[in-house]
């Protein structure tokens, strides 16, 4: 999802930031590339993703929320689940997204990282069907993601099997601001070493 306003970044577009000379969106895609065999990007600028091999959509609802994201998602994606991801996290591991999608199971509408910073939505698998529950939702000018949660059935997966993947839990580490970017690039020596002092943001 490439939705955001990026109002903490003084407008500047997260996906084009660079992080050790390779841009967010790029890293994020090849590890998409790496799993799945289509690809849907979110966005409400679509003129400036179109150097990617992917499916571009942008939202339904006429609200700048991560929720009306996911509705959008959910909306195009032709599968029974879909995986979501922020266009903000830089060092998303392709074996977290594995373990996650291979989490998937019949009788649950959501499968998602629970870390000790919480839930992370936006690292997460959604059923197809959890789209009529999302639409209440926005209808009623609520944009929390979890908002709806209460109404599905729900995979939690723990941080010590996450860890197992990600030491350092960077998976889930989000370039919100400037200073989260430098504090990354300066904590990280090189780009797929793990470093204990990343935390999980939501």
């Amino acid at each position: 999802m490439a939705g955001g306003l990026n109002s903490r970044y003084s407008g500047r577009n997260k996906a084009f930031i660079p992080v050790w000379g390779k841009r967010i969106l790029d890293r994020l895609y090849e590890v998409f590339q790496e799993v799945f065999e289509k690809i849907i990007l979110v966005t409400n600028d679509p003129l400036k993703y179109l150097e990617w091999d992917l499916t571009i959509v942008t939202d339904i609802f006429p609200y700048r929320s991560s929720l009306t994201g996911i509705h959008a998602g959910l909306f195009f994606v032709e599968t029974p689940f879909a995986f979501f991801a922020a266009c903000d996290a830089p060092f998303l591991k392709t074996e977290v997204v594995e373990m996650i999608v291979g989490s998937i199971e019949t009788g649950f509408d959501i499968v998602i990282p629970e870390t000790s910073s919480g839930f992370q939505p936006l690292c997460a698998v959604y059923a197809k069907k959890c789209i009529r529950s999302i639409e209440r939702q926005i209808s009623q000018k609520n944009f929390k993601i979890e908002g709806f949660f209460q109404s599905q059935r729900i995979k939690r997966i723990p941080e010590e099997l996450l860890r197992v993947k990600d030491p350092s839990l960077v998976s889930f580490f989000n370039v919100n601001t400037p200073q989260d970017l430098a504090m990354a690039e300066a904590s990280l020596s090189f780009p797929d070493q793990d470093d204990p002092g990343l935390k999980p943001t939501n």
